[in-house]
């Protein structure tokens, strides 16, 4: 018989002793963790006075320090292990089976089904489950210099710290077969729970684990039933689960868990109430260092690493791929389509294709978890298309992740941002958005943005704080940001970001759009219209003319700060004018600012100039001199013409004859085109011809398309100018991108910036007076 209480040897007293002085600990603080309410068990311990052994067993733990080195002649086993019946190999797998079989219904019912957002029905698992990756390596652990981080572009922005394409991934149920004591980590809605429940249910089927019996806790649902009883044991709460099976003999349980023929899949670390963390993670390391046979997994969201289990490892949940993603997709669609599943893969394909267009590129990079993704599938199948106003969208999924997620699925948090209201937490993350997107920081550092959520406290709060209780408010706050709303994520140690590029924009226009009064409103918006020719500020711009009541101001304000751009460079002002005598050369059909971007780009890059044209269905004029640019382009005097090349433009100017409708200019063109040789004739006259005449003959083709429409490629912009005229450009085209982004402008503000873009000043200083 083993005794019930042990006690630590000399030597096992002095190595505790210094596990206990490295943790910088009082004896109240250790029986705290130990859960123990004196602490007079951590006096008997160092004074090597015998202890209640499972206490014993808990402070070694918690010292992380092993318990038979420091007791006195501790025993081989624990006294349950002699008192059990010893069963055969054969024995117990025969147990193993009928466990399993009396279980079965009541896993399928646990675990083989998922309640999705905003669907009123449930749904099999099985019908929406597609396999997780899992990276072995977790960022948030390494040690960076941010300056390695500062220039990623967006792709790569939200793909750091959360599984990088070329990093090492494995699938799920590789991870499962590598690691016997497993703990998932992952971000919210990635997918933690799901896996688990997968898990149980494969295991359940005899997909996986076959000779295990799956025992799958949540433990929010343990926790909140222990502080009921005032008594958290695992074993009695499996107990009561395995009655529910009809399964009353606890001997039962305890046969399989210390025959190693469990799979405990413990759920939700961070979900338990920090008041009962403590009790339920000493019940749990009691539990594992008991029956440390059996194979466990755990999880917890990435936030909330302190949650250490001895012996596990840490592995995170991978985002999706798009392989992942498409997958996702069909089988959401199948599943939801009411018709058949014809109609299902067929929504699915247009949603992948929908999805992967250009101007829905912001939409892609949230889609890589399956929250995000089923609330587009869900939106989608609603509309059959993605939202106009992407605010809409981002707002939704803020919810989720400020709440709803939480509160769907029963999930009680701890209030640890005092006195913080909802609007509060958004007020917060604008400031840390606007402040950091600013300074150009995708990333910063935790003593930054520790920094900020100070200030906002000290501004929040009328009653005075001590430097040491607001530095402990502070962390408390950034840590449930992160945890509980996964808002700003750890990418490496010590250094932040928005978990989404998408969410740091949003929160930057908020903050814009939500200034408290009309001065600081027009500063913010002056503020914003300064990074016109930033590229990285365009969807602010877009985000922040959706989210404004009224736009005019703002859409005003940017059309001034682009003719500002040219205004004093009168070689720009000149070739702008050029662009609008083109454009007033073109009867009617298309706008006029239409025609004078056409003609501005026809001159940059006429190369791609005819494309542009049959793309736009444009006039015939512009058509026609589109073809004509590309014929000057095709045709100018380069000393590796040959033959063919020759033949090729004889042919492009008898095209060209075709749309011709002015009479002198058909002339002249007919008169070039005779003057080419026959294509029949040989090569021999061809050359002949070409370095007695081609010169003169290319020079006179110039000429008279000149004279004739206009157009030439005499325009010699110097560097400095290309890219003014290239800044010019894209601010053109992202005002009339937020024009065009379902925003609130008044008619005839709108109708006045469509039809003065690309206008030269003296143009627009005349339509004043007008």
């Amino acid at each position: 018989m083993v005794k019930r209480s042990l006690q630590a040897s000399l030597t096992g007293i002095q190595q505790a002793k210094r596990a206990f002085a490295f943790k910088g600990w009082t004896q109240e603080n250790l029986a705290a963790e130990v859960n123990l309410k004196t602490r007079q068990p951590i006096w008997r311990f160092f004074s090597g006075r015998p202890v209640e052994r499972h206490t014993f067993v808990e402070i070694c733990l918690v010292l992380e320090v092993n318990w038979r080195e420091i007791a006195t002649n501790p025993p081989a086993e624990f006294l349950e292990l002699e008192e059990y019946t010893q069963f055969s190999v054969l024995d117990i797998d025969i147990l193993v089976q009928k466990v399993r079989s009396q279980r079965f219904d009541k896993i399928q019912d646990q675990c083989g089904i998922l309640q999705l957002l905003n669907i009123s029905h449930p749904v099999a698992i099985d019908d929406i489950y597609i396999d997780v990756n899992i990276l072995e390596e977790i960022k948030s652990l390494q040690s960076l210099d941010i300056s390695e981080l500062q220039n990623f572009n967006s792709e790569k922005f939200d793909r750091f710290g959360l599984g990088e394409v070329d990093q090492k991934q494995i699938s799920g149920m590789r991870a499962m077969e590598t690691y016997f004591k497993l703990r998932v980590l992952g971000k919210p809605g990635i997918g933690k729970t799901t896996f688990l429940q997968h898990l149980a249910i494969q295991c359940n089927q005899g997909a996986f684990a076959a000779n295990q019996v799956p025992i799958f806790i949540t433990l929010k649902n343990f926790a909140q039933e222990s502080k009921i009883t005032n008594e958290f044991s695992l074993l009695k709460y499996i107990h009561q689960e395995f009655i529910t099976s009809g399964i009353s003999d606890p001997s039962v349980i305890e046969t399989l868990l210390n025959a190693g023929r469990v799979l405990l899949l413990l759920d939700g670390m961070d979900e338990v109430l920090n008041q009962q963390s403590n009790p339920v993670l000493s019940e749990i390391r009691r539990f594992l260092d008991k029956y440390h046979k059996n194979q466990f997994v755990a999880t917890c969201r990435t936030a909330v690493q302190r949650l250490r289990l001895r012996g596990f490892t840490d592995v995170e949940i991978a985002p999706f791929t798009s392989q992942q993603i498409g997958t996702f997709a069909e089988k959401w669609f199948v599943a939801f389509t009411k018709t058949n599943t014809q109609d299902g893969e067929a929504q699915s394909v247009d949603f992948i294709q929908k999805l992967d267009l250009p101007e829905n590129w912001q939409f892609r990079q949230l889609m890589v978890t399956p929250l995000f993704l089923h609330l587009a599938c869900w939106v989608f199948y609603g509309q059959e298309k993605f939202p106009t106003k992407r605010t809409d969208f981002y707002k939704q999924g803020l919810d989720l992740l400020l709440g709803k997620w939480d509160e769907a699925r029963g999930i009680e948090r701890d209030d640890i941002y005092r006195g913080f209201l909802l609007p509060q937490k958004l007020k917060l993350l604008s400031q840390i958005a606007a402040a950091t997107f600013e300074q150009g920081q995708y990333f910063f550092e935790q003593r930054i943005v520790e920094q900020y959520i100070s200030d906002y406290i000290q501004n929040l709060t009328n009653v005075p704080m001590d430097a040491e209780s607001l530095q402990i408010e502070t962390e408390a706050a950034l840590k449930a940001i992160e945890a509980q709303h996964g808002l700003l994520a750890e990418r490496a140690r010590g250094i932040f970001s928005f978990s989404y590029l998408a969410f740091h924009e949003y929160f930057t226009a908020r903050k814009i759009v939500a200034s408290h009064n009309l001065q600081a409103f027009e500063q913010a918006l002056e503020g914003l219209v300064s990074h016109i020719t930033d590229p990285h500020w365009r969807e602010v711009f877009l985000l922040t003319t959706t989210m404004l009541r009224s736009a005019d101001s703002l859409v005003q304000m940017m059309k001034q700060q682009i003719d500002t751009l040219v205004a004093q460079d009168p070689y720009l002002q000149e070739f702008l004018t050029w662009a609008s005598q083109k454009s007033r050369s073109i009867p009617t059909q298309p706008k006029d600012a239409t025609v004078r971007a056409f003609y501005l780009a026809l001159s940059r890059t006429p190369d791609v100039a005819p494309y542009f044209a049959l793309a736009s269905s444009l006039d015939q004029g512009m058509f026609l001199d589109a073809a004509l640019d590309d014929l000057l382009v095709g045709c100018a005097v380069d000393e590796s013409q040959d033959f063919a090349h020759m033949h090729a433009c004889a042919d492009a100017l008898s095209n060209i004859l075709g749309i011709v409708l002015d009479v002198g200019l058909y002339k002249s063109l007919q008169q070039l085109s005779d003057q080419i040789p026959n294509s029949d004739q040989n090569q021999q006259r061809f050359e002949l011809w070409w370095q007695t005449n081609y010169s003169t003959w290319a020079k006179q083709l110039n000429i008279t398309i000149a004279n004739y429409r206009n157009i030439n490629h005499q325009w010699h912009f110097s560097p400095e100018q290309e890219q003014v005229l290239q800044h010019y450009y894209d601010a053109n085209k992202l005002l009339l991108d937020c024009l065009n982004s379902n925003c609130e402008v008044t008619p005839a503000i709108r109708e006045e910036i469509e039809a003065t873009l690309l206008l030269p000043i003296k143009e627009l200083e005349d339509r004043e007076w007008q």
